[in-house]
C-alpha cells in the first residue's frame, strides 16, 4: 500500500498550511491568552473551501475523498491544534454526520452555508453525566404535532458557544435504551435553545467548548436525522472517518513539536557547543520522530481503507485500524510534545515558547472523541469477535 501523497495532495496540504499560517499562525499568543477566536476565521475557511473537502458538489463541497479530510485537519493542527479541532468539529462531526444521513431537504438546507463557512456547525452528544457511556443519555425528545421538545443538558460541546447548527442526540424512547436514541438538527434560535458559559481548558484554547441547554425546545419534525429511535446508526457510521480525522490532527501537533525541537537544538548551546550535538538530545528526536513517523503511517493507511469501505470494499478490519490510529497517534504526540518541552528546558515552561502550548492541546488527544481507555477497548472486542489477525 502506498502512503506516499500524490501531486494534488501535496499541494492541497500545502496550500492549507501555508493559509493557516499567514491567517491564524501571528494571532496564536493573544489566541492562547485570552482563549479567543477570530469572528471571521469561518468564513475565511470557507472562502478557501476548505471546510468542505468531503461534501458532496451539490452541496457546495469539493467531493474529495478521507485522505483530504486528513491532510487538512494535518496541516491545521500543525499552526494550531485548537484551530484543528474547532475545524474538525464543524466539517467532520456536523457537515459530515448530516451530508451521510440526512434527507435530502435536510442536506439542501444546511450542508451550504456550514461549506461556506456562514454558518458554524457543531455535534452534541455527551452530557455531564454521560460521557464513554454515550447510551446512557439523559436528554428527552417528545414528538408534539409537527415538532419535537427536547429538555436536556450537553456539556464538553466543541463550538458549543458559537454554533448555528447542531446536530443533537437526544432519546425518544428512553425505556428501549440505545435502541431509543434518535438525532435532530437544532438551530440555535429555536425557542428553548440556549448557551451555558464557556468552559475554561488548560488547552486547545481559542477552540470555544461549552455547555448547551434545552428547556422544551421545539424542532420540526422535519428535523429528524434518519429514523426516530435509528440514533445509534447515525452515530457508528461516521465514527471510523471521525477517528482518523482525530488521529491526523496529532499528526499535525506532533510534526509542530518535533520542528520546534529541531530548530531549538541546532540554536541553543551550551558547554560550548549547540545541545543538538549530545546523544540524549539526539535520542529524544530520534524517538519523537520515530512515533510520529508509525503515527503517521497508522493514520495514513486508516484513511485509505476508510474510503475503500465507503465505496464498497470489503475486509477492510477498518473499526479496529482506526480505533488504533488514534489510539497510537494520541499517545505518541502526548510523549513528542512532553520531550519537546524537555529539550526546551527551562524556556520550554515558560509561556512564550511555543511548546508548552502544544503540550497542553496534546492532552486531549487522550480525552477527547473516546478516551485513550475506550479505543483499547475497542479494539480488544474487535480482535476477540474475529478470533484472530
Amino acid at each position: 500500500m502506498d502512503f506516499e501523497l500524490n501531486q494534488e495532495q501535496r499541494i492541497l496540504a500545502d496550500t492549507v498550511y501555508k493559509w493557516a499560517l499567514k491567517e491564524f499562525g501571528p494571532l496564536q499568543e493573544k489566541v492562547d491568552e485570552e482563549d479567543w477566536l477570530p469572528p471571521d476565521l469561518f468564513s475565511k475557511m470557507g472562502e478557501m473551501g476548505l471546510l468542505g473537502v468531503a461534501v458532496d458538489p451539490a452541496y457546495g463541497g469539493s467531493g474529495q475523498d478521507v485522505m483530504a479530510e486528513v491532510l487538512v485537519a494535518e496541516q491545521f493542527s500543525r499552526v494550531s491544534p485548537g484551530l484543528g479541532l474547532s475545524a474538525g468539529a464543524h466539517s467532520n462531526l456536523c457537515a459530515g454526520n448530516i451530508q451521510r444521513n440526512a434527507a435530502e431537504h435536510l442536506k439542501e438546507k444546511y450542508l451550504p452555508p456550514l461549506v461556506k463557512g456562514e454558518k458554524i456547525g457543531a455535534l452534541a452528544l455527551t452530557e455531564p453525566g454521560a460521557g464513554s457511556d454515550a447510551m446512557s443519555i439523559t436528554t428527552r425528545a417528545e414528538q408534539d404535532g409537527d415538532h419535537y421538545i427536547l429538555n436536556g443538558t450537553k456539556m464538553f460541546i466543541t463550538n458549543g458557544p458559537i454554533a448555528d447548527i447542531v446536530l443533537v442526540y437526544a432519546k425518544t424512547q428512553p425505556q428501549a435504551g440505545a435502541r431509543g436514541i434518535s438525532a435532530f438538527i437544532v438551530e440555535a434560535d429555536f425557542p428553548g435553545f440556549s448557551r451555558a458559559e464557556k468552559l475554561k481548558k488548560v488547552g486547545m484554547r481559542g477552540s470555544p467548548t461549552g455547555e448547551l441547554r434545552f428547556e422544551d425546545c421545539r424542532v420540526p419534525a422535519g428535523n429528524l436525522v434518519g429514523e426516530e429511535n435509528q440514533g445509534v446508526a447515525v452515530m457508528t457510521r461516521g465514527l471510523d472517518i471521525e477517528r482518523i480525522v482525530c488521529a491526523a490532527g496529532c499528526l499535525g501537533t506532533a510534526q509542530a513539536a518535533i520542528d520546534y525541537s529541531i530548530k531549538y537544538a541546532n540554536e541553543r548551546e551550551q558547554f560550548g557547543r549547540p545541545i543538538a550535538d549530545f546523544q540524549m538530545i539526539q535520542a529524544k528526536l530520534a524517538q519523537m520522530y520515530t512515533l510520529w513517523e508509525a503515527s503517521r503511517n497508522l493514520t495514513y493507511r486508516a484513511a485509505l481503507l476508510a474510503e475503500s469501505a465507503k465505496r464498497g470494499g470489503k475486509g477492510t478490519d477498518l473499526t479496529r485500524l482506526a480505533a488504533a490510529a488514534v489510539m497510537f497517534a494520541a499517545e505518541s504526540a502526548s510523549q513528542i510534545c512532553n520531550e519537546a518541552v524537555q529539550i526546551h528546558g527551562g524556556y520550554g515552561y515558560c509561556l512564550e515558547f511555543p511548546v508548552q502550548r502544544l503540550w497542553r492541546d496534546a492532552k486531549l488527544f487522550e480525552i477527547g472523541a473516546g478516551t485513550t481507555e475506550v479505543r483499547k477497548l475497542i479494539i480488544a472486542r474487535e480482535l476477540l469477535r474475529k478470533g484472530s489477525l
